[in-house]
């Protein structure tokens, strides 16, 4: 009985055991396929963000120098014609597009030619769109791209009685004593400068704002 019995039993044999094997490793090495990809796809969206988060750095200005503010109306009770800075490129960054604005006769600017954006913003109201001129200050190859290595002196509003782009005629109120303002620069791509002064309680022709 016991010789019938064990006569009848069946084993593993070295065909079956690799069959199994092979299934293992085929099954890891889809698994670890499946994670490999995912890990590379995952490196890869990081590159990315990383680059673009830098780009994004490297086209950000960043200012030269002090804010000055010219006296349209000198006194206690007077006003701002225009506010003039210096930027430049940060980081030796990409060039920024700071071809200007067609014209301003109300004080905004017009045209379609120009990209950077200058607003304004105080506790009584907001204006897009400032007029501005602009002079370059040192270095220049020839063109209104600020890239690397040039500076580019701005300009917004002009003084009572000019032609166009008066800061007054933009503002209303105006620009006055104890007055705190920001300047919100919008260029085609980077982060905003964003530019925060208080008017003193006496408008001379001339203001350093530091």
């Amino acid at each position: 009985m016991l010789r019938k019995f064990l006569g009848k039993e069946k084993g593993i044999t070295g065909l079956e055991t690799a069959i199994i094997l092979i299934a293992f490793v085929v099954v890891a090495a889809v698994f670890a396929y499946t994670a490999l990809s995912a890990g590379l796809f995952s490196t890869q969206k990081a590159q990315e963000a990383v680059y673009a988060g830098l780009k994004e750095a490297q086209s950000t200005l960043e200012l030269k120098g002090g804010i000055i503010a010219t006296g349209n109306v000198t006194g206690s009770s007077g006003s701002i014609g225009q506010i003039t800075f210096t930027v430049a490129n940060v980081l030796g960054g990409e060039s920024v597009d700071f071809t200007p604005p067609t014209s301003g006769a109300n004080g905004t600017a017009t045209g379609t030619a120009h990209r950077v954006v200058f607003n304004y913003i105080d506790t009584r109201q907001q204006i897009s769109n400032l007029y501005w001129t602009l002079i370059k200050v040192g270095n220049d190859n020839g063109n209104y791209q600020l890239d690397s290595g040039e500076k580019f002196q701005i300009t917004i509003g002009a003084l009572d009685g000019a032609a166009e782009g008066n800061l007054v005629q933009a503002l209303n109120p105006d620009l006055g004593v104890n007055t705190t303002f920001t300047l919100v620069i919008m260029t085609p791509s980077g982060a905003v400068l964003t530019i925060e002064r208080t008017m003193p309680p006496y408008i001379d022709k001339v203001i350093n704002l530091r």
